[in-house]
This record gives structure tokens, sequence and C-alpha cells, in this order.
């Protein structure tokens, strides 16, 4: 099969825990609403606006870019990230700092002085797998002081990672269904209908389609090309290693390179670069 092929079929078999399918689907106002009145019922969300998918933020040339799946505020300012994470990678953690830093980032304008501009935001990651290894479907992150739990920083940051994986009833019955959903199951919930159809609309969408094959075609070509980057890169170090072994042996550039098949030349800087005391 064919790269396009492939990613055409890929394509087909997207589920909402794909985070470009999801990204896209949350430009819906009212979806994105609702999900977020689901993970935070505590909060009255009168609306979201300005939904973003996979909104890129990048402060300066030298500043490492990032795409965020779902970026949304509230009528009161407050600010949203929301991201599906499928796959389990041990920087988890520091990722959602380094976006925590970079939504408020945005938030500042250029010449501020006061950092009460800093809206309440909250770093959500709705993750296929259990990033704690506790079994609870929701782990919720705010500062508090270490030597009393009562005293809170106020920095008005949360953080929030989501398991779809967990064993613990201590969720909602909205926010078990969503989860159950994401884990690949289809549960009877009215939410999860308007998700299902959705994503069933999302699928027969031309642009999104054709924006999705060539994101993750050219991802694919990226990764090919790394591989073999890494593996010329593996080979010039071992034969670094081979001809710095044989100089260690022979104290000779000429007999070196007789025994390796190599110029005499290649082995004299790889002799000078180690700094080995060798004769010509």
């Amino acid at each position: 099969m064919d790269l396009k092929k492939k990613h055409e079929t890929d394509w087909e078999n997207l589920s909402i825990s794909n985070d470009f399918l999801f990204g896209k689907i949350m430009q819906d106002a009212e979806l994105c609403k609702e999900l977020l009145q689901i993970i935070l019922p505590e909060l009255d969300i009168d609306h979201v606006e300005y939904p973003e998918a996979q909104k890129s933020i990048r402060l300066d040339v030298d500043a490492k870019s990032i795409r965020l799946d779902v970026y949304v505020k509230d009528a009161k300012s407050t600010v949203y990230n929301i991201e599906m994470q499928a796959t389990d990678t041990p920087d988890i953690p520091k990722r959602s700092r380094y976006y925590q830093s970079m939504v408020d980032l945005q938030l500042l304008d250029r010449g501020d002085v006061s950092y009460t501009k800093l809206n309440r935001s909250y770093i959500i990651f709705i993750c296929t797998f259990d990033l704690f290894h506790q079994g609870r479907h929701i782990y919720t992150f705010e500062n508090y002081c270490k030597e009393d739990k009562r005293i809170a920083l106020g920095d008005d940051t949360v953080k929030i990672f989501l398991n779809a994986a967990g064993e613990m009833d201590d969720v909602s019955k909205q926010l078990k269904a969503f989860l159950d959903y994401v884990a690949g199951k289809r549960p009877d919930d009215a939410y999860i209908e308007k998700l299902e159809n959705a994503v069933s609309e999302a699928k027969r969408n031309r642009e999104w389609r054709h924006e999705y094959m060539t994101l993750h075609m050219r991802d694919q070509l990226n990764i090919e090309k790394g591989i073999e980057q890494g593996i010329e890169q593996g080979i010039e170090q071992g034969t670094m290693q081979m001809i710095t072994n044989a100089l260690r042996a022979t104290h000779c550039v000429k007999h070196t390179a007789e025994i390796l098949d190599l110029t005499e030349q290649k082995v004299r800087r790889i002799a000078e670069e180690k700094e080995l005391q060798v004769d010509d």
C-alpha cells in the first residue's frame, strides 16, 4: 500500500482519540463548551469564544513552536487548552508546564507591567492511558504550600490529566461516558451521540481529509528522513570507533589505512581529532 492510500485508510478509521480529528470537532463551540462543562461541572461556562483547532504559538524565530489541539476562552476570559494524548511519553508533565508558560505569554501584551492580566487558565490533557498509574479517571493539580496544604499559591493555574483507562468510581456519569468513548467504547449517552455524529460528519469533510493526509505524509517523510540520518550517523560513529581502536593497536596511520582499506587522509584526521600519538 502506498503512503497516500495508507493515510486515506487511516482517515476512515480515525476516532475521537486522534488529536487532529478531536481538534477539528472541537471547532464546534457548543460541543466544546459542553465538554468543558462535563470536565469542570463546578464552573458556569456560558459560552466559549474563538475555538481554534491546532492553534500555533511561536514567540520568535528562536523559540520552540507548539501546536495546541484546542484553545478557547469563556465569557469570563478564563482560558482553556485541551490536548488529546494517545501516546504515553514521559515528558507530558513537563510539556504541560511548557504549554502553560506559552499560554501565559500570549495573554500579556508587549510592555505590560501588570501580571493581573494573566487570566485563570486550565491545561487539560485527555489521555488514553493512566499517566500516574493510580487507577483514577482524573488527576487535578494546583499549586499549594508544601508545609500547609490549606495555603494556595493563588496563581490561577490548573492542570488536569484525564485517564480513559481509569478504574475508580471517581467522576460523573457523563465524564465517565466521554472517557469510555475516548477508549473506543460506545456508551449510551446524549453527548456521545452528538460526538459520534460530528465524527461521521468530519470524515465527509474533504478539506479536512486532505489536510490530514498532507500533514501525516509530511510527518512520515520527516520520520523516514530522520531514520536515514540516524543510520548514517551511526555508521559514521562506528567507523570512527573502528579507526580509533585500530590506531591504538598499530600506532601507525599507514598501517591502519591498509588494514581497514581506507585513505591515509581519513585515518590521519581521526588520529588528530582523538589526539592520538601515532606515526605516519
